[in-house]
């Protein structure tokens, strides 16, 4: 796998109990010689919860990466005019945020991010975690996957029987489902069984 030098942004959104299965491939990325520009969500800068506090979150992301999180909308901005991205992750990508993506709201810095990355022409790989993939959502997940430029972390239903809308991406799969977006290729097979 080639990413070595690719510049390639890591939007986070508040997927608490997702956060723990992204670390691992944002190392990856680090080993890979890719250079990792976090971005996060208001929540993720400032909420805590069971899964842990948000400072330690931040601090984890940034000790990954080398590098201060993106936290406003104006910082995010210039990922497309001055700073291009070669492309643009969010993972985990929560049901809010993939509805606001889908309908072209732009209320987050990784949605700012991910806009700006359309606006050059580059992917976008999401790596879904929402209970309502297969609910109400579903026309925005439909909606995005039928969209250009964007590209999907292959997902499962993680729950069928207690969460059956439920839809969590494999997210030991992001690094080569970048790879593939940078080709502009989506990953397959996008579905497969959910193995946490």
């Amino acid at each position: 796998m080639d990413l070595k030098g690719k510049r390639i942004g890591f939007g986070v959104t508040g997927s608490h109990c997702t956060y723990k299965d992204v670390f691992g491939p944002m190392e990856q990325l680090m080993e890979l010689g890719a250079e990792v520009v976090p971005i996060v969500t208001y929540t993720v800068m400032n909420v805590d919860t069971k899964f842990g506090k948000a400072k330690d979150h931040i601090a984890r992301i940034e000790s990954i990466t080398g590098k201060e999180v993106i936290a406003t909308i104006p910082d995010a901005e210039p990922l497309g005019p001055k700073n291009p991205l070669d492309c643009m992750v969010i993972a985990p990508l929560t049901g809010n945020s993939m509805s606001k993506l889908a309908n072209a709201l732009t209320d987050s810095p990784p949605l700012m991010a991910a806009k700006a990355t359309i606006r050059n022409q580059s992917p976008v790989v999401l790596g879904i975690s929402t209970n309502d993939a297969l609910g109400l959502n579903g026309v925005n997940l439909m909606r995005l996957m039928a969209s250009k430029y964007m590209y999907f972390v292959p997902y499962g239903q993680d729950d069928p029987f207690k969460k059956p809308t439920s839809l969590v991406a494999n997210m030991e799969l992001l690094p080569e489902t970048i790879e593939s977006a940078l080709v502009g290729k989506q990953l397959q097979p996008v579905l497969v069984p959910y193995t946490e």
